[in-house]
């Protein structure tokens, strides 16, 4: 195919995929990649020391799609438990990055921050846009499989990760809109997520650390 009609073709796709919807957000902040420092990772460093047991694996979500990456992580650790490896000799490490980060956030900021709207999360019990995180702490039957929810998920040993950088470039959009301090939003956002959740310097470098502390990759947006 000639150049032209290869990068047409591409351009093309990338509309039909939403693919410029998922990096806009980003055009507008560039400026906050070189302000985005790190200078104390002792416990990013614990987490990661926490990846153990035989077999590991690390979930790589820049999406939510309405909680399947949960089901993914589940699904995993089930039909290893159906081969005989228990629970014990299993780590899953979920990374929350990008869109996926609303689903480490307590209902608070849920409600006050219009998640439902902003990420595009529908309320399995109301048919509306979540004003409540539907992937913590569930009522049964409103998730597709049975213990999938983050909180029993955690139960299981499964490890989470969800991405400050995502959270920064999200925060200062959100700041604009609403006419609010962009610091004082990232703030309340942090203080909001969900016990047991570790907040990383970017979901894309937690990704590259979990993989060199044993794990195997799964694409799971």
């Amino acid at each position: 195919m000639p150049r032209r009609g290869f990068l047409g073709s591409v351009g093309a796709g990338a509309a039909a995929l939403g693919v410029a919807n998922l990096v806009s957000p980003f055009r507008t902040v560039a400026k906050t990649f070189d302000e985005h420092k790190w200078t104390d990772t002792s416990d990013f460093d614990r987490w990661l020391g926490k990846i153990q047991g035989k077999h590991r694996q690390v979930f790589d979500s820049p999406a939510h799609r309405d909680g399947l990456p949960l089901a993914w992580v589940r699904v995993f650790l089930s039909t290893n438990n159906d081969t005989g490896i228990a629970d014990s000799e299993l780590c899953a490490v979920h990374i929350l990055r990008h869109e996926a980060i609303p689903l480490a956030m307590d209902d608070k900021l849920w409600t006050k921050y219009k998640f439902g709207e902003l990420f595009k999360v529908t309320d399995g019990a109301t048919k509306a846009p979540a004003v409540r995180n539907p992937f913590w702490n569930p009522k049964p039957g409103e998730l597709l499989l049975p213990d999938m929810s983050v909180d029993q998920l955690q139960k299981r040993g499964a490890l989470f990760g969800v991405c400050d950088m995502a959270i920064t470039v999200y925060t200062m959009n959100v700041a604009k809109e609403m006419k609010m301090d962009a610091a004082d939003v990232k703030k309340e956002w942090i203080a909001g997520i969900l016990p047991g959740i570790q907040l990383v310097p970017s979901g894309v470098l937690a990704v590259n650390r979990a993989q060199e502390h044993g794990c195997t990759y799964c694409f799971a947006g």
